[in-house]
């Protein structure tokens, strides 16, 4: 979007730094990323940004104003956690980059997660990329990387020594995420630790160090927690639902409310129209929506043609939304004269006891097919993957 930004980045250009940011990421964090990363960043205007920024203040202030009582509705009886916070440690609001009927480049919401994202990684890479292709310096994040480390110390970590704070993850050597998990061990100090190694005791949590039983005080939580269920004979000390003496970051039940299941109560310019399925209008077309679980990651379970005859199949309606479709407009050139899609999700943290949450970085996700998840994309193809936008200055 910002053509002279474009030209420059894809001049300078090549296979071989592409695989050098991709080194240099893997030597610093100890292992490779198990998810593609994009050979290129996108480019965005301060116009853009501003509408970004307008939207994302505007359903916060309304998710503020939601009532907890409604929110609670979104969890399901047996996945709701003892001892619920006043509100959630992180914020993903995800964005298609869209046209509209006037022509104009605007940003669409696509879904929005109180659930932790590759907070780590998108600082770790911003300052690799920024590395090898040198003109991309001028244009990064605000917030210089010791201060950003320190505000996620804050947030994870608190008042806690770091020994007693825990990334929690089910089978985390198994999770594509891994790299992240081990930046956030570099930069906080604190030790990933699987579901399945946390011992209780009464109500008190313990991990295992070097032989030593070491007391859990705060927990970083990356489980998706309704997942667990999927995974057969899983054998657990510790049961989310059970009473413990720990303090989660954030909070299991904020999974489930900021979720799908408040996209129909947004309004907002730049936020589509969504109706439950078991409330979706007889007047409305069906081609011109998406229908969605409200709980999913990565695309799963998206249907972008529904038809009346899957809609009959599904018996637990209230489960699932549908969500005016929203077209990606394809801006993002790459070497080859081809083009890209994005989305963009922004990361914000949220400090306890703040009045609202703090913008700290973001995260692109480019493909050239009608879905963002890279798994749809042609083998071969280039510039998708996960990636991170700049904007001018």
């Amino acid at each position: 979007m910002i053509p002279e930004y474009r030209k420059q980045f894809n001049a300078h250009y090549t296979s071989e730094k592409y695989q050098q940011v991709k080194d240099i990421l893997a030597e610093r964090a100890g292992i490779e990323a198990q998810f593609r990363v994009s050979e290129s960043p996108i480019f965005l205007t301060n116009e853009f940004k501003n509408k970004l920024d307008d939207a994302c203040n505007s359903i916060i202030a309304q998710i503020k104003n939601m009532p907890d009582e409604e929110l609670q509705k979104a969890i399901p009886d047996n996945c709701r956690v003892p001892n619920d916070t006043q509100h959630t440690h992180f914020l993903a609001i995800d964005f298609g980059i869209c046209k509209n009927e006037k022509g104009e480049i605007e940003p669409q919401l696509i879904e929005l997660q109180a659930f932790p994202t590759l907070y780590a990684f998108q600082e770790e890479y911003e300052e690799v990329i920024s590395e090898v292709f040198p003109e991309l310096k001028a244009l990064r994040n605000s917030i210089p990387k010791p201060e950003y480390i320190q505000f996620l110390k804050e947030v994870i970590v608190g008042n806690e020594n770091p020994e007693n704070v825990i990334l929690l993850e089910i089978f985390p050597e198994k999770q594509k995420t891994s790299i992240d998990f081990a930046l956030t061990e570099k930069y906080l100090g604190i030790k990933t630790v699987c579901l399945t190694k946390v011992k209780k005791e009464g109500k008190k949590l313990f991990y295992e160090k070097d032989g030593n039983k070491i007391p859990i005080h705060r927990i970083y939580n990356r489980v998706i927690f309704d997942e667990l269920d999927r995974i057969p004979d899983l054998q657990l000390e510790f049961d989310f639902r059970e009473e413990a003496d720990v303090t989660w970051v954030t909070h299991p039940n904020w999974f489930f409310k900021v979720s799908k299941f408040i996209l129909p109560k947004l309004e907002h310019a730049y936020v589509p129209k969504s109706y439950f399925l078991n409330e979706f209008p007889a007047e409305e077309q069906l081609e011109n929506f998406v229908l969605k679980p409200l709980f999913s990651f990565a695309g799963s379970g998206v249907d972008l043609e529904p038809t009346q005859e899957k809609i009959d199949q599904i018996s637990d309606k209230h489960n699932y939304i549908m969500q005016r479709k929203v077209f990606y407009e394809p801006l993002f050139e790459d070497i080859n004269g081809e083009f890209s899609k994005s989305e963009i999700r922004m990361l914000y943290l949220w400090k306890e006891g703040e009045e609202k949450p703090q913008l700290m970085d973001n995260l692109a996700r480019m493909t050239k097919v009608a879905m963002a998840n890279v798994d749809f994309n042609k083998k071969d193809a280039i510039w998708i993957g996960s990636s991170i936008a700049f904007f001018e200055k």
